[in-house]
Order: structure tokens, then sequence, then C-alpha cells
């Protein structure tokens, strides 16, 4: 072998090796750049509700809380490089009027049409099914019996549920109620009829609530998507990729199951979820 072509050969082992440099730094710097968009702080401020397995259920220690968001939002901090930081609200309300207030950086919550105008939604993740959960010695035995006059339904303050509950039971009343803990009081003490929201609270609930029942069936489904703030969309690739990754290789299935959370079922496609959001086709991102 002569000199030249041990030169030539050395010199393309140098380039190889730049480039594949040069892709490292690039990927490196993505991910800081994915990382300044979606935790700016340098923190990714994870925002949770209690009493809800689709959220968080607290332990008596850190280490003892479980809940979808809770676990997928420490995944996420973790492929982001950075640490996270649970912050929790007493209910989903002021939850979300902390996402829209930059107060937190993510959330996982149902997508609706409403909130896509306040916050930015990954695809969904996660269909739960909606249904009401009755006292004991209740007179309604189905969904179809609830459409009544008289009937007073509790539903969590500022959700979306009373405004649908009355499009499918128009002849009865709801009651906003602040907590998810206040509401099963209420219903133990017969002072609403039924709670209505999502099967995933009311099983937690009813497991508190002696006697109570949710109603087999549903009224309306919640499609649960990772949502962050308005003005970070350019972390959206990254955001869509974590989500499709924890679908791939069961993240999500082993939050579920270890919330112990009930009612889900397969979640809707992507398509579909951007199409009732006003987005069109999904492949826009």
């Amino acid at each position: 072998m002569n000199m030249n072509t041990v030169l030539r050969r050395g010199l393309q082992g140098l380039l190889s090796l730049a480039l594949v440099a040069g892709s490292g730094l690039a990927a490196t710097q993505a991910a800081v750049n994915d990382a300044q968009v979606l935790a700016p702080s340098g923190v990714l401020r994870l925002g949770v509700y209690r009493g809800s397995p689709t959220s968080i259920i607290e332990g008596a220690t850190p280490r003892e809380a479980r809940g979808v968001a809770y676990d997928l939002g420490r995944q996420l901090a973790s492929a982001l490089g950075v640490p996270c930081e649970t912050v929790v609200y007493p209910a989903n309300a002021p939850l979300l009027k902390a996402l829209q207030a930059g107060k937190v950086d993510v959330v996982f919550t149902n997508a609706t049409k409403e909130r896509a105008q306040h916050m930015d939604f990954s695809q969904t993740f996660m269909s739960v099914e909606k249904s009401l959960l009755v006292p004991q010695d209740s007179p309604l035995k189905s969904l179809a019996d609830a459409n009544r006059p008289g009937l007073k339904v509790g539903v969590s303050r500022g959700s979306s549920s009373s405004e649908e509950l009355l499009k499918v039971y128009p002849q009865i009343s709801t009651q906003a109620i602040d907590t998810l803990q206040h509401a099963a009081q209420m219903l133990a003490k017969h002072q609403i009829d039924a709670f209505g929201t999502n099967d995933a609270i009311l099983y937690q609930m009813s497991d508190k609530v002696p006697g109570s029942r949710v109603l087999p069936g549903h009224w309306g489904m919640e499609n649960f998507a990772a949502g962050i703030p308005k003005g970070r969309q350019a972390g959206m690739p990254f955001l869509r990729r974590f989500m499709a990754q924890a679908k791939a290789d069961g993240s999500v299935a082993r939050a579920i199951e270890r919330a112990d959370l009930r009612g889900t079922v397969p979640a809707s496609s992507d398509r579909h979820m951007h199409r009732r959001l006003g987005h069109g086709d999904a492949t826009g991102g």
C-alpha cells in the first residue's frame, strides 16, 4: 500500500468521524432546544390535580404517588434531560388556568375544542368513557333512566361535563362542585342524585362512597392528550414523538395499570382528534 493510499484512507476516516461527531452535536443541540422550549425555566413544571387516577393520587410520600399524568410527566422530563417539579392543584379548573398563565409547562387532560383555544395538544394517547355515579338505593338503574325532571347531577366546577350532560339529558339540572372530595361527600349524603364525569374518576370515587354504583354504558367520551401553553409550538414535534413512543413501548399502559385506572377504551385516532379540534389533518403536527 503506497503512501497516497494511506493518506487518502486516513482522511476518509477523519471525515467520517467528523460527520458522526457533527451529527451527534446537532442531535444534542436539538435536544437542548426542545428542553428550552418545553421547559424554559430549566425545570419541567408538571401540572396535576388531586383525586383522579388520570392525573395524580397522592400517597404518604412522593414515591407512593401514582397517576397517568404523574408518571408520563416524569418520563417526559427525563426525555428532555431536565428535573421534574410536580405542581398539585385541588381541581382541574385551576390547573388549566395555571397552564394558560404559563405557571405550569405541561398537563395531560381531555383535549376539547374549547381548551384547544388556550393550549396546544399532542395526539390522543388514551380515551375514557363518561358515565354517572349514583349513591346507594338510587332509583337509577341505567343511563336511560337519568333524563327526568328534577334530577340533580353534580359536575366538577369548570369542566365541560355540565354543557355536555345537558345536551344528552335536557331535563336534568347540574350543580358545579369545587373538588372531587366534596362531590363524594355530597353524593354519600344524597345532596345530589348523581355525579357525572369520566369513569376513571367515578370508579375512584365509588371506592370511597359505600354502596355507590357506576351506571353501565356511557353518555360521552374524554380523549386525553398532552397539553402545553400557547407559544411553544416549536416543541410540539418532540412532544408528539414522545407520546408516540410512550404508547409504543408500553409506558402509557403501565401508567394506566399502576394508577388502577378503570373505564379506558382504545384511544381515538390521531386524525379524528385533530379534525374534532378543528386542526385539519393530523399530519400537520
